[in-house]
């Protein structure tokens, strides 16, 4: 989004920006390509955590398999009507794979998949049963446009709704992974340091990040827990690591009621390849399909509050009694 040249930021701005123009652009792809007898299965993947899990890392080895269709750079801006721009944008757009804009190693091209799913969310926000059904219809278009019959969807926002993604799509794996606690929070404290100075610096990327429901960190962080906080303020790393506890305490405990949710230890994933062959194994990918995930590991330079840290830790703990691959 940096890179983005006067145009491409005219038409990322005309189409994302306006709600009313997301919703004309959906309805008209609908009204083209989607029939009265299209019938797609219900064996979908959703990938999503909190920030800075692995979750992108996860999405790229699921999807090298391509039993999956995914939302990719290529879908954008027209995220709501992936096929009709696909028709008009004909011409190969491959390119280099050049390293993202969060810093962190992780090389995208035109074709990588990536967590544009949000911009549905962010275009229908009434908590209705037309939501659901129009959301069926949206990952039937992409389906369409990939010649899939499985989705593929990593969006770290669906931490925030994974019982309605469960309601919706009942036969569907959610793959939930975590990451050492404080690694974690280290990670999801410097992007938003990072991010923040960057649209201070730059508007659209700010604008970028708000057309695509982005708001994990940034100058638009929009915190997963809210209320009664011991640490309410963003710009402190305990924020981080209570966001971390808060959000996976909630995971487990849904995940006992919910098995089609199945929780990853990052660095089990990273250091045991029994993991990586359980995913696939889970999700029937080939098992010629490999992958390599690499652990990185920072020193914390930040105060942190022990006694969070201990309870972090001690969930951490039992997050990975209950992880895939244990």
């Amino acid at each position: 989004m940096n890179n983005y040249s006067k145009l491409q930021r005219f038409l990322h701005r005309s189409v994302l920006s306006s709600q009313l123009m997301r919703e004309i652009m959906f309805d008209v792809e609908r009204s083209i390509f989607l029939k009265k007898d299209d019938n797609f299965d219900d064996n979908h993947v959703f990938v999503t955590g909190l920030a800075r899990s692995g979750t992108t890392i996860l999405l790229n080895a699921i999807y090298q398999s391509n039993q999956f269709a995914s939302l990719t750079y290529d879908d954008m801006p027209f995220i709501l009507a992936p096929n009709l721009w696909g028709k008009i944008n004909r011409k190969s757009t491959r390119g280099e794979a050049k390293e993202r804009a969060h810093g962190d190693g992780v090389r995208v091209s035109t074709n990588s998949p990536e967590a544009f799913e949000e911009v549905f969310w962010k275009t229908f926000t009434d908590d209705s049963t037309i939501r659901e059904e129009l959301f069926i219809k949206f990952i039937s278009l992409i389906l369409k446009k990939n010649n899939k019959t499985r989705y593929l969807s990593k969006n770290n926002q669906n931490i925030r709704r994974l019982n309605l993604i469960s309601e919706i799509f009942p036969c569907s794996k959610i793959l939930i992974p975590f990451r050492d606690p404080l690694q974690q929070a280290l990670s999801l404290f410097s992007q938003h340091m990072k991010f923040g100075k960057e649209q201070n610096e730059d508007t659209f990327v700010r604008d970028y990040m708000r057309w695509i429901g982005h708001s994990e960190f940034g100058l638009d962080y929009r915190m997963i827990h809210p209320s009664n906080l011991l640490y309410p303020n963003e710009k402190e790393f305990n924020h981080w690591l209570e966001q971390w506890y808060l959000t996976y305490k909630s995971v487990l405990e849904l995940s006992v009621k919910h098995e089609e949710f199945y929780l990853i230890g990052y660095e089990s994933l990273c250091n045991n390849p029994k993991v990586w062959v359980n995913v696939k194994d889970l999700l029937g990918i080939n098992q010629e399909n490999k992958f390599l995930f690499k652990e990185t590991k920072k020193v914390i330079g930040q105060t942190f509050d022990n006694n969070l840290s201990d309870k972090c830790y001690r969930l951490y703990e039992s997050l990975m009694s209950k992880s895939l691959g244990i």
